[in-house]
């Protein structure tokens, strides 16, 4: 497929705003590939026992036991969740003893979910 036919270029007759520098539209679709790594990522993200344990993890650190406890969970669940999540990277743990103790990852995990949370607040 040659490059013209690849790249699509919209064909409507309404007016865009445009790039004030060069006078032309440039709209940035995510790549396929970028696209089906979110679609995953919040496809795993979706689950309601890991947004609670985000929800938890947003305002304290905590080992699997507490979580388990606050959530009226197995430890077994709770580590199995935390595992996934740790494979998104959105948290990471730290051993303190025999005890390991969960916190979220980086501000944009709390950003994301703090997002999320005042979307949904704002919609009652």
């Amino acid at each position: 497929m040659s490059a013209a036919k690849s790249q699509k270029l919209p064909t409507c007759s309404t007016s865009h705003s445009v790039d004030i520098k060069t006078g032309s539209i440039n709209p940035e679709a995510l790549t396929l590939n970028k696209a089906q790594r979110m679609a995953e990522f919040f496809r795993l993200l979706g689950d309601p026992n890991r947004l609670r344990i985000l929800s938890l993890l947003a305002k304290e650190d905590l080992c699997v036991c507490d979580l388990a406890t606050l959530l009226e969970m197995s430890e077994s669940a709770v580590s199995h969740q935390l595992r996934t999540l740790r494979s998104l990277r959105l948290v990471s743990y730290q051993k303190q003893g025999r005890k390991v103790f969960y916190s979220l990852l980086d501000r944009h995990v709390l950003e994301l979910y703090q997002s999320v949370a005042e979307h949904l607040d704002e919609e009652q």
